[in-house]
C-alpha cells in the first residue's frame, strides 16, 4: 500500500476521497467536526507540495437526488477557515462545471464536489460514474475509512482507473491503530462494548472473547441480556429474539476464563426523556412502564474499577441514552475513566459513531490514544473482513 510519506504531490491533482458525513443542525450548522479536523494533514499535505485537491464526501441519506440539508456547501466555509483560501464549489459532482473547475484548478488550490450520493451510481458502484469522477484527477487519495467497508463508486471502484493509489493519513492511522488493538495490546486487555443492539454487535464481540481479559457491557444491548437470564426489564430497549444469541456469549466468555461485567443497576426512568421521573433499579428489577436509560451509581464503581487495571481499552457504545443530561453520567463516568488509565500509560482506541461524540463532548478528545472517525467500518475491519476501500489501495 502506497502511503502519504512516500509520495509527492507537486504539480498533481489529487482525487481525493475524504469522509465529510458531519451532523448539522436545523440551521445546517455543523455540530461536530471531528471528521473534519481528521483530513486536515492529508490535504496540507498535498497543497503544501504544490498539488490541488479536488474533494469528494457523501453526506447523510439522501433518498431521491439532491437536497438541502445533505449538500456539501455546508462545510465550504469550515473548509475555507481551516486552509486559509478560497474553496471552490462544483454544485453537481459530474456536471461540466465541476469538469470545468477540476481543469482549471492551479497548485495549492482546493475544489470540493456536491454530495456523491446525490446520484444512486455511488452506492451502486456504478464504472461509468468512477470513471467520471477519476478523470478529474492525476492520482487517487482515499481518505475515508468511514466508509472503507462499503463496495461503492468512490470508495472502491475508482482505483481502478489510477496508476498511483495512495492512502490518506486517516486511513493508514485508522488500520494501524485497529491492528495494534487486535493483534498487539498490552495485558490486561478490557473491551467496553454498549449501544443498543446485540446483533449489531456479535461479531465484533466474539472476535473479542479471544483477545481481552474482562468484556464489560453497558447500554441498550444489556436488557437483552437480562431479559435471557429471567430478569425484569420493562419497557426498556431490548432483542427478545436474540436472546439465545447473549446465553451463547455469556457460555463462551465463561468457558475461555473471561471476565464479563453487566451493570448491577440502572438509572430508570417514566418515559424517554430528559425530563421524566427518575429512580434507581437493581439489575432486572426494572418495574413495568419504566426503562433503563443509563447505568447506576454502583455499576460506574465498578466499570471504573476494571477500567483504572487495563494497559488496552478499546471502547464502543456509550453506556446510556447520553444526549439526555440526566442520562449523560455513565457514559461520562466511562470516558473519565477511559481517560485517567490512558494518563498511567495504557493504549485506548474509541471506537467511532457515538463513542466519539460522546468523548469529544465531554472534552477529552484530546486525551485519549485514538479517536476512530470509522465506525461501521473499524467494527467490519477487527472482525476480519476485507473492507473494499481498503483492498482498492493494496
Amino acid at each position: 500500500m502506497l502511503t502519504l510519506d512516500k509520495f509527492n504531490f507537486s504539480g498533481k491533482k489529487a482525487a481525493v476521497r475524504v469522509d465529510f458525513n458531519v451532523p448539522l443542525d436545523k440551521a445546517f450548522t455543523i455540530t461536530d467536526d471531528t471528521r473534519l479536523r481528521a483530513c486536515v494533514p492529508t490535504i496540507s499535505k498535498i497543497l503544501k507540495e504544490g498539488g490541488s485537491a479536488i474533494l469528494m464526501s457523501h453526506l447523510g441519506r439522501p433518498k431521491d437526488g439532491p437536497e438541502e440539508k445533505y449538500s456539501l456547501k455546508h462545510v465550504v466555509k469550515w473548509l475555507e477557515d481551516a486552509y486559509k483560501t478560497k474553496v471552490y464549489f462544483a454544485d453537481d459532482c459530474i456536471s461540466e462545471s465541476a469538469k470545468s473547475l477540476s481543469a482549471a484548478l492551479k497548485p495549492g488550490e482546493i475544489l470540493l464536489l456536491e454530495n456523491l450520493r446525490f446520484y444512486k451510481e455511488e452506492e451502486k458502484g456504478d464504472e461509468e460514474f468512477a470513471k467520471k469522477l477519476a478523470s478529474y484527477g492525476d492520482v487517487w487519495v482515499n481518505d475515508a475509512f468511514g466508509t472503507a467497508h462499503r463496495a461503492h463508486a468512490s470508495t472502491a471502484v475508482m482505483g481502478k482507473f489510477f496508476k498511483e493509489r495512495v492512502c490518506g493519513f486517516v486511513m493508514q492511522a485508522e488500520i494501524e491503530n485497529a491492528n495494534k488493538i487486535m493483534n498487539h495490546a498490552e495485558h490486561p486487555f478490557t473491551a467496553i462494548m454498549g449501544g443498543s443492539k446485540v446483533s449489531d454487535k456479535i461479531l465484533i464481540i466474539e472476535k473479542l472473547l479471544d483477545k481481552v481479559d474482562n468484556l464489560i457491557i453497558g447500554g441498550g444491548m444489556t436488557y437483552t441480556f437480562v431479559l435471557a437470564q429471567g430478569g425484569k426489564i420493562g419497557k426498556s430497549i431490548s432483542e427478545p429474539d436474540k436472546t439465545d444469541l447473549a446465553l451463547s456469549i455469556i457460555e463462551k466468555a465463561k468457558a475461555k476464563g473471561i471476565n464479563l461485567y453487566f451493570p448491577l443497576d440502572n438509572l430508570i426512568a417514566d418515559e424517554f426523556s430528559n425530563d421524566a421521573n427518575i429512580k434507581i433499579a437493581p439489575k432486572g428489577e426494572i418495574p413495568d412502564g419504566w426503562q433503563g436509560l443509563d447505568i447506576g451509581p454502583e455499576s460506574i464503581k465498578v466499570f471504573e474499577e476494571v477500567v483504572a487495571k487495563s494497559k488496552t481499552l478499546l471502547w464502543n457504545g456509550p453506556m446510556g441514552v447520553f444526549e439526555f443530561a440526566n442520562f449523560a453520567s455513565g457514559t461520562n463516568a466511562i470516558a473519565k475513566a477511559v481517560v485517567e488509565a490512558t494518563e498511567k500509560g495504557g493504549y485506548s482506541l474509541i471506537g467511532g459513531g457515538d463513542s466519539a461524540s460522546a468523548i469529544n463532548n465531554a472534552g477529552y478528545g484530546d486525551r485519549v490514544s485514538y479517536v476512530s472517525t470509522g465506525g461501521g467500518a473499524l467494527l467490519e475491519y477487527m472482525e476480519g473482513k476485507i473492507l473494499p476501500g481498503v483492498a482498492a489501495l493494496e
